[in-house]
């Protein structure tokens, strides 16, 4: 009987508290190594330390891991004087010491259910022709109680494959993290040849749990790096935290991809064990960190107004890219829709519900 794949997990990472050593712990036993790459590329120097590294404990916690949860010897972290030239130069440090059958690429904010984990590595080991293996994502909002949802996480012509576990093996290189792409020995692009894509992965009840939006301080720091960046425009960013993160104004634009309409829903689907033992040490302030006051976002979700509004919002995209025509028409008419559904909203008290509640 053929053995299963060997995984090397990959990381790049930079203030990943308090997630750190959750992930660790919930990739563990899955992994053949897990490699770590520490530090700041230069359009986030204003969230780092003068010599590139995590203002936060993070080095701290993968040297304190490697010390005393590490057994097998698995967990490699690779550390860089001075900033990285760009995030690609960070994963082709993890890749080029990667000597696993398939890399598995991982943030720190990115966990799965350990069920779903051995599903995928299972087929892994009855198709091993796969070549790379994508994802759909459930966007956490607040807490893990709540996702956002939306046209941009749902529309298959808008949503960006998150790409995460491609073949590996010799000659194999990592080319590029925007989309994460590897090429073989022969430069062939894995997505070209056995692809299981994220649509896939859903239907077979498979989805990441990605808790990026969870904390104050991931939403201020994501905006710091973005406003850096030279590879894309995304000067709303600083408005979007404002109205729709902090204050919840406009609750119809809650994604950070904030120019299609998103909303806000409860979850109630099993977490992954690692994210509830986080949730349980942030709010026994077992680890002290600050989280989102998300009164509103109860009361938000209790309103039957809220409710309505979101099913037409929803329901909506899906109308309007059935036929062409119908298509332009909403194309032309979305934003008016749009605005008078806010206003709409505004007028049955959508926006003050932190009022009610205090």
């Amino acid at each position: 009987m053929n053995e299963f794949p060997r995984i090397s997990f990959g990381m790049i990472v930079l203030n990943g508290e308090p997630f750190v050593r959750y992930n660790l712990r919930a990739i563990y036993s899955f992994a053949h190594e897990i490699i770590v790459v520490e530090g700041a590329v230069e359009s986030a120097a204003m969230s780092a330390t003068p010599d590139g590294h995590s203002l936060d404990s993070t080095l701290e916690t993968l040297q304190q891991f490697k010390a005393e949860e590490d057994p097998d010897d698995k967990l490699t972290i690779i550390t860089h004087d001075g900033f990285w030239e760009e995030k690609d130069a960070m994963s082709q440090a993890y890749a080029e010491r990667a000597t696993g059958d398939y890399l598995w690429q991982i943030d720190a904010d990115e966990f799965y259910l350990p069920q779903q984990m051995q599903q995928v590595i299972q087929m892994l080991h009855d198709e091993p022709t796969i070549t790379q293996v994508s994802f759909m994502q459930y966007s956490f909002w607040g807490s893990p109680d709540t996702i956002s949802d939306g046209w941009f996480l749902r529309r298959k012509s808008l949503f960006p494959q998150i790409n995460r576990i491609f073949k590996w093996g010799e000659g194999y290189r990592y080319t590029s993290h925007r989309p994460p792409t590897i090429v073989n020995l022969q430069g062939e692009n894995m997505q070209d040849k056995h692809w299981i894509d994220g649509f896939s992965t859903d239907k077979m009840g498979i989805r990441m749990y990605h808790y990026s939006l969870i904390f104050p301080k991931q939403v201020e720091e994501k905006i710091r790096y973005y406003e850096q960046v030279s590879w894309g425009q995304y000067n709303g960013l600083k408005k979007w935290m404002q109205n729709s993160f902090i204050t919840l104004k406009d609750p119809f634009h809650v994604h950070n991809v904030y120019d299609y309409p998103s909303w806000l829903e409860r979850f109630t689907k099993p977490q992954p064990p690692q994210i509830t033992a986080m949730w349980h040490d942030v709010q026994s302030a077992k680890i002290t960190f600050k989280t989102r006051d998300n009164a509103d976002v109860e009361a938000l979700l209790k309103s039957p107004i809220y409710r309505i509004l979101r099913v037409i919002i929803k329901h909506s995209d899906t109308l309007s890219w059935r036929t062409r025509p119908l298509r332009r028409f909403l194309g032309r008419q979305r934003l008016r829709v749009l605005s008078i559904l806010r206003k709409f909203a505004q007028l049955f008290g959508i926006n003050s519900w932190r009022d009610k509640s205090s």
